[in-house]
């Protein structure tokens, strides 16, 4: 992930934080496959072991910070590296949220469950933002591995799907509503997990900012799509 430096000793801390991000990102990863499970299966082992994993992913980010804390006090980092230490910072803060909301799915899946009200409803379409918004995210730890811009900006065009997804779920969920009052509660329900879904596309979004913002030294939130293509030129 990173090139060489003149100190080998910080090279290797380099390379071994990278390493930790991308173990919290396989964790995550985890979490979200093992809450869509429980969501398609309605399986409530399935969401207790995302709920288990919850206190694993807080333990490691704070690790992580911890690392990179006392890297920049003793190294004293300038320009690139100094962007990606603070960039490896924020991606773990992401990879976190990642977490907090595939544990939200979770505990919202056993709700789900113990009332037995959802069955009916159009989950079908949830699983399949899911899948795009844990794709996207497999996406961002892959390009932030290889620093690759081009994989970034096609991740930022591809979150616009996921937010498609979103607002088509939405309709649908609100014309269940108005067909039928007594769904109004399990689909208040389904609605919270598509929120939640979203937010993951949004943070895989956020990643792949950082990886421009490393290589290029732009920071793109908030950025028109033309505007970061001319940046990446």
């Amino acid at each position: 992930m990173t090139e060489k430096h003149l100190s080998s000793q910080f090279d290797s801390e380099l390379n071994t934080v990278s390493s930790r991000v991308m173990e919290l990102g396989g964790m995550v990863e985890s979490q979200i496959h093992q809450a869509v499970y429980a969501l398609a299966q309605f399986d409530t082992d399935a969401a207790d072991r995302v709920i288990e994993t919850e206190n694993r992913v807080n333990a490691m980010e704070i690790e992580i910070d911890r690392e990179l804390s006392s890297i920049i006090a003793r190294r004293q980092p300038t320009a690139r590296d100094l962007r990606l230490l603070i960039a490896i910072s924020k991606t773990t803060a992401n990879l976190e949220r990642v977490g907090d909301e595939a544990n939200k799915i979770a505990r919202m899946v056993k709700s789900i469950i113990e009332s037995g009200s959802a069955r009916a409803l159009p989950s079908t379409e949830l699983r399949i933002a899911s899948d795009l918004a844990s794709g996207l995210l497999r996406k961002a730890l892959d390009a932030f591995a290889r620093l690759d811009t081009a994989a970034a900006l096609s991740i930022l065009k591809d979150d616009d799907l996921i937010d498609k997804e979103f607002d088509g779920f939405v309709r649908k969920l609100v014309t269940y509503m108005m067909e039928d009052p007594r769904t109004i509660s399990a689909s208040l329900d389904l609605l919270f997990l598509a929120k939640a879904i979203e937010r993951i596309g949004d943070h895989a979004k956020n990643i792949a900012e950082f990886i421009i913002y490393i290589v290029k030294g732009a920071d793109v939130r908030h950025t028109s799509m033309q505007d970061i293509e001319s940046a990446l030129k």
